[in-house]
């Protein structure tokens, strides 16, 4: 995760560039997620399997070392199109990958590729997964905490929803394969970018003062008082929110919602607000589109105001 924010905020490349990468068992939220609704944390705990939060929105995922994940760096307002990059890539290897609504890969119907997106500055992150051969029972049980979207769809229900590529790929294929053919693909055979030993360093003080903190982790637990949650096209989202003689004194939203800047800008924007339609829509209207995909803020102010 660290390493992610180096290459969106501090790296020297003016060029669109990516990286494909693995982890040990590691369940990762959303940015604007709780871990204690999304996430059996007992399970995780007992099996040794460790949780993080990313720097972008979207639901939680489940990767093992059967999990390919990719992650693109690119300018703003660049042509290039990583979800449609990888979707070819894939149709080129004889897998029959599709892309939904919310930009996920779907091979037969069936989620195989989760996507999410963070805009910096005059760049933007894009990054996703890949099943190759993930352990399915496993991300059932530890996505499977009281009160989370997967619960609530049941366990048949996400087993005939995603899929794993390798039973579409030609048999024999390993993920190192797999990776290996992928990176070849995709990079059309451009140069390797090589980091110097102080970037590296660079990016473990940044994971020991951000994101192995448990402040970073777990921080993100809602607040009590007026609660409204609803589905958008960008995804679940949920407000917490606290008003004492009509004005908001804290806000804060939850969810596995896709946007483009993390949600704590709008959050401070609509603290000491008024909690009335005109007072609302006036600040919702200049930044909705910034944090929730698809969003207009007249739907956007009917749902705070419920």
């Amino acid at each position: 995760m660290a390493f992610e924010q180096y290459c969106l905020e501090k790296s020297a490349f003016d060029e669109p560039f990516f990286y494909l990468w693995r982890n040990a068992p590691s369940v990762i939220i959303g940015l604007n997620q709780s871990a204690f609704t999304e996430v059996n944390l007992g399970y995780l705990k007992e099996n040794g399997i460790v949780l993080a939060r990313r720097l972008t929105g979207g639901g939680a995922v489940y990767h093992d070392l059967q999990n390919l994940n990719y992650s693109f760096v690119l300018p703003r307002g660049s042509l290039c199109n990583p979800v449609g990059m990888i979707a070819a890539a894939l149709r080129s290897m004889g897998v029959p990958a599709d892309i939904s609504g919310r930009n996920d890969i779907l091979v037969d119907g069936r989620k195989c590729s989760g996507y999410a997106k963070r805009l910096w500055k005059d760049r933007v992150l894009i990054h996703g997964t890949l099943m190759f051969n993930v352990d399915i029972q496993v991300l059932i049980n530890v996505l499977s905490a009281q009160g989370s979207k997967l619960s609530s769809k049941g366990v048949d229900s996400v087993r005939s929803r995603v899929a794993n590529l390798k039973d579409f790929l030609p048999s024999g294929t390993t993920i190192d394969s797999f990776k290996a053919g992928l990176e070849d693909i995709l990079s059309g055979r451009d140069g390797k970018i090589m980091l110097e030993e102080a970037s590296w360093a660079e990016i473990n003080d940044l994971a020991d003062k951000r994101f192995r903190r448990e402040e970073w982790i777990y921080g993100r637990s809602p607040l009590s008082g007026i609660v409204r949650e609803k589905h958008f096209n960008c995804g679940n989202i949920r407000a917490d929110i606290s008003v004492s003689h009509g004005i908001i004194k804290d806000i804060r939203f939850t969810g596995d919602f896709i946007g483009d800047k993390e949600v704590s800008g709008l959050e401070r924007s609509l603290i000491a607000s008024s909690f009335s339609e005109d007072a609302l829509y006036d600040i919702v209207s200049q930044l909705i589109g910034e944090y929730f995909d698809g969003v207009s803020a007249s739907e956007f102010v009917s749902f705070l105001l419920g």
